[in-house]
């Protein structure tokens, strides 16, 4: 699905139905240099049992145009003028690391206009090594090499795929490649640069789900439960064995996770 926010063409997977503004919606938000291929099992899921999904790439990221943004202020505002775009009136938001604050930032603005908030490997502060930025912002591969090391839990490492045959670090390599130059960097200094997530959790007025993976090494389990602490009435599902990318490595229990509170 197409369509127009600021004069500008995004690109969102519908999960296989089309998108229809009168059900309620599932929105879903990826994280740094990813789009929205992350969420293959989850839009499907949510597409199929009563829900209108989109799976957005946010700009300059998979098929949406335009430079990637350099703020996440600058993509929640983004992200309510898209919602409005396609006529969105009963909305869930779901977002993973970057993704996470971006729908942070967007539900405190959004307060009880916005029906559900599901938070995926997200923490109060989401600091970058200094290292990572620098490789990221010459547009070194030892960029991807790390985000994908680090961002798998330990059984990601040794191959982790549901599917036979598939390979989850090889295909977050190929993920991660994809993204134009420049891309990785605006969206790692972005999550580096962002201090507003404790008061933003403090104006979330819908019921919000925090769910971590037990072996996050990027946004570990810990932080996520202080970010929860500080959204009224929150709730924590950690997954075992997972790390950052809980949606790949464990999809069956972070859908499992993201059913309950979307």
């Amino acid at each position: 699905m197409r369509v127009e926010v600021a004069g500008r063409s995004v690109f969102a997977t519908t999960g296989g139905r089309p998108f229809a503004a009168d059900r309620s919606a599932v929105v879903l938000l990826h994280g740094a240099g990813m789009d929205r291929t992350v969420w293959a099992l989850q839009t499907r899921y949510f597409a199929h049992h009563g829900r209108s999904v989109l799976a957005l790439d946010l700009p300059g990221h998979g098929g949406s145009a335009g430079e990637a943004l350099g703020s996440i202020d600058d993509l929640a505002d983004w992200l309510i003028e898209a919602l409005g775009a396609v006529g969105a009136l009963d909305v869930a938001l779901a977002g993973h690391s970057m993704g996470a604050l971006v729908a942070l930032a967007a539900a405190a603005r959004m307060g009880a206009g916005l029906r559900a908030l599901a938070l995926l490997g997200a923490a109060p502060r989401m600091p970058v090594h200094p290292d990572l930025l620098a490789a990221a912002k010459a547009n070194d591969h030892l960029a991807v090499d790390l985000v994908t090391a680090w961002g798998l839990g330990p059984a990601g490492h040794l191959g982790g795929n549901r599917a036979p045959g598939l390979w989850l670090m090889g295909g977050a390599e190929r993920l991660l490649e994809r993204a134009a130059p420049g891309v990785l960097y605006a969206d790692l200094a972005a999550c580096d640069a962002y201090a507003g997530a404790l008061a933003a959790a403090a104006g979330v007025a819908c019921p919000c789900r925090v769910i971590v993976g037990s072996e996050d090494r990027m946004t570990p389990a810990g932080a996520g439960r202080k970010l929860a602490v500080a959204i009224p009435g929150a709730e924590v599902v950690e997954i075992a064995g997972a790390g950052h990318m809980m949606m790949l490595e464990r999809p069956d229990r972070t859908l499992d996770a993201m059913k309950g509170v979307l």
